[in-house]
């Protein structure tokens, strides 16, 4: 078994999802809910393996599309695997790449963010010239590589084979991306296309688990789309839990694809409700501690995320009373930590005024320092809602932790 339920979440209203549980994986064990900070190129960003693993992260996620493009999968093949090539003993994930073949492989980074955020009308629309999704065909994506503008072709088969050589615990079928603002009927017809590719997934993996016989099992999850229409998520749900292909099936799911911010819940709970229960949820690409709440109640048990290393790179801090950036003036002489007692490697050996003094200096360590800080904040975070759980106690430390972190909490 890859996933055990160890408690149901109880609430007042005695309506959520939530659970806490482990994922078991060759390389250890992940106990849910949890955040796995994100190491895209097989390096969190500025910081060493050891200072993720300080900061309590159970494992770490790197992306199929760029470890592709640049070593080369068959590169970590040859040194072990993912965890063994940047030296992480622990449980790796990789994500198939999807979402940056139709982002950076399309030339269309810009444009696809606004349109997950709907601030622009497009609809398979032409943008700097280029035509939407153009890329895409039943059988897989062409894309070209934005180091070197080389031409590319990813397929399920092809998704699966590049995640093998990877060689993460947890890999994820290969999908088509949307967003809000594609219609109502591309996104039915994206949502049949990527179910085609998911028993596709389950076939190549079958095989490949096979032809790779001696290497350690990797778990694939199954990818959830279907934007904001709940007959669309449901339907996706119901097919990709129920799916089994010549005894294989999914060891888990990712929920995918454009989710607004204040649907969030609703959309996760919508998903959860149809998925089996003994299998573990992955929410894709989240991190605000509002959200965290929201997904657990809904069912989700692990998540991933750029965000907490990627505002740390541009001075913003996180802390429990919100986020603050440590460049404003008011920090060059505060000699005390970013965060009190923060347990932290950062909080615990640097001050605010030295961490202004690099940000301003545009030293390399300023986003080291600031990066570890976040990442803490954010997987301790999601431990303690775990521990809030398991003790009862799940209400009280919502309320006391949203309420000072947004700054309402009643005195």
């Amino acid at each position: 078994m890859s996933f055990s339920i160890n408690k149901r979440l109880e609430t007042k209203d005695g309506k959520h999802l939530g659970r806490t549980g482990v994922i078991h994986t060759p390389h250890g064990e992940i106990h849910t809910p949890a955040f796995i900070p994100v190491g895209t190129k097989a390096t969190v960003k500025s910081v060493l393996p050891e200072s993720i693993k300080a900061v309590g992260a159970q494992a770490v996620l790197a992306n199929a599309y760029h470890l592709y493009l640049q070593p080369g999968s068959e590169i970590l093949d040859a040194a072990g695997g993912l965890g063994k090539f940047m030296n992480w003993q622990g449980p790796t994930y990789t994500d198939s790449g999807g979402f940056q073949v139709m982002s950076l492989g399309s030339g269309f980074k810009k444009v696809l963010s606004e349109e997950f955020s709907g601030k622009t009308v497009a609809d398979n629309a032409t943008a700097h010239g280029k035509e939407r999704l153009a890329n895409v065909d039943d059988d897989g994506v062409w894309f070209r590589s934005h180091l070197n503008g080389s031409k590319h072709r990813f397929t399920p088969e092809v998704s699966m084979r590049i995640q093998h050589e990877i060689g993460a615990d947890i890999i994820f079928a290969f999908d088509e991306l949307t967003t809000l603002l594609n219609s109502r009927a591309y996104q039915e017809e994206s949502l049949e296309r990527t179910r085609l590719w998911a028993e596709r997934c389950l076939r190549a993996h079958q095989e490949l688990t096979v032809e790779r016989e001696g290497k350690p099992y990797q778990q694939l999850f199954g990818v959830i789309q279907g934007a904001q229409y709940e007959d669309l998520r449901r339907k996706a749900a119901r097919d990709l839990g129920a799916m089994e292909i010549d005894g294989q099936v999914f060891d888990g799911f990712g929920i995918g694809g454009a989710l607004e911010k204040e649907n969030l819940g609703t959309i996760v709970g919508w998903v959860c409700e149809e998925l089996p229960e003994g299998r573990a949820r992955h929410l894709l690409g989240i991190s605000e501690p509002d959200d965290f709440f929201r997904a657990i109640e809904a069912g989700a048990d692990t998540f991933d995320c750029v965000n907490p290393s990627r505002v740390a790179r541009n001075a913003a801090i996180y802390s429990p009373d919100g986020r603050f950036n440590i460049s404003r003036a008011e920090f060059k002489r505060d000699f005390s930590p970013l965060v009190e007692d923060c347990d932290c490697y950062t909080c615990t050996h640097y001050s605010k005024a030295y961490l202004h003094h690099t940000f301003k200096a545009k030293e390399m360590i300023a986003n080291t320092l600031a990066t570890i800080h976040n990442e803490y904040f954010t997987v301790q975070l999601v431990d303690q809602i775990r521990a809030a759980i398991e003790a009862g106690e799940y209400d009280e430390f919502k309320a006391e932790m949203l309420g000072r972190f947004y700054g309402t909490r009643t005195q």
